[in-house]
């Protein structure tokens, strides 16, 4: 699944070519919305939420006589899961993604925005959105970021392992597989650790929060030095490679869930971050 700062610049990206702009034409290629239409709605913002997408849309003023003339108000829920994205073309370009696997389809003055093989896709009254993303914890790139909050959302299951409480999005949102990694390996940690033994909790999600926060432009980077396109970690995805610290030979592994029936890959420096 992406992590925080990819939703975070997808959100940007669509928020960019579509705020404030009217909707000519929707195509949405999933039973349940393939009846709606939302010509002449009007997008406001398009926000992330952790790993979501939340595009607000708000409809033509109601003019029939005695009405409150207040716009009505709409929620384009995505979330991208393994292989989804959102593009955006300018008007009627072409695609770079088969067409078959669009789901949503957004068209502008401007631009078209498309929504190809989106993991989770509905529409919803945006007073609802609560439904379908108040179970998130604090947002690590959000406005509602609360450390405390998200601290006591993971020591109330001490025993769960922190590589896989990182990823609970119920404790706080936004943290991948890529930042879980290399958050346990800047604090010195192994991610089979227990969430209550971790000796200093509140560096790790901080290590996840500045790396996120630091990312949030081209050339994803986790390591010091210049940025590069390539993308520069620590331990994620350099199995058998040196240790950037201590030269040790970095392991990947597989982390499951407390009830064993979810395994992740985890990489770790096996004498930076010694196993429990």
């Amino acid at each position: 699944m992406p992590e925080g700062d990819s939703i975070w610049r997808a959100a940007s990206r669509l928020n960019e070519a579509l705020a404030g702009k009217i909707i000519n034409a929707s195509d949405f290629r999933v039973p349940r919305f393939a009846t709606l239409n939302l010509a002449g709605w009007t997008m406001t913002e398009v926000v992330p939420r952790g790993k979501h997408l939340l595009m607000r849309l708000a409809g033509p003023v109601d003019e029939e006589p005695g009405a409150s003339r207040k716009p009505r108000a709409l929620t384009i829920h995505s979330h991208l899961k393994m292989e989804g994205s959102w593009m955006i073309y300018p008007p009627g370009g072409r695609w770079t993604k088969p067409g078959h696997t669009a789901r949503c389809v957004l068209r502008t003055d401007s631009a078209d925005a498309v929504g190809f093989s989106l993991g989770i896709l509905e529409v919803v009254p945006t007073a609802e959105e609560e439904k379908i993303v108040g179970h998130l914890g604090p947002d690590l790139l959000g406005p509602d970021w609360d450390e405390e909050e998200a601290l006591r959302r993971l020591r109330a299951e001490p025993d769960v392992t922190v590589g896989f409480a990182l990823l609970d999005q119920r404790k706080l949102a936004g943290i991948g597989n890529i930042y879980r990694c290399e958050a346990c390996y800047l604090s010195g940690i192994h991610p089979a650790l227990p969430v209550g033994e971790v000796p200093d909790l509140a560096k790790t999600i901080n290590d996840a929060k500045r790396l996120l926060g630091e990312n949030l432009g081209p050339g994803r980077r986790t390591t010091l030095g210049p940025r590069a396109l390539r993308p520069g970690y620590w331990v994620y995805g350099r199995e058998r490679q040196p240790c950037r610290r201590c030269g040790a030979t970095v392991r990947r592994g597989l982390l499951a869930g407390p009830d064993g029936t979810e395994e992740r890959d985890i990489y770790f420096c096996p004498r930076c971050q010694p196993a429990p």
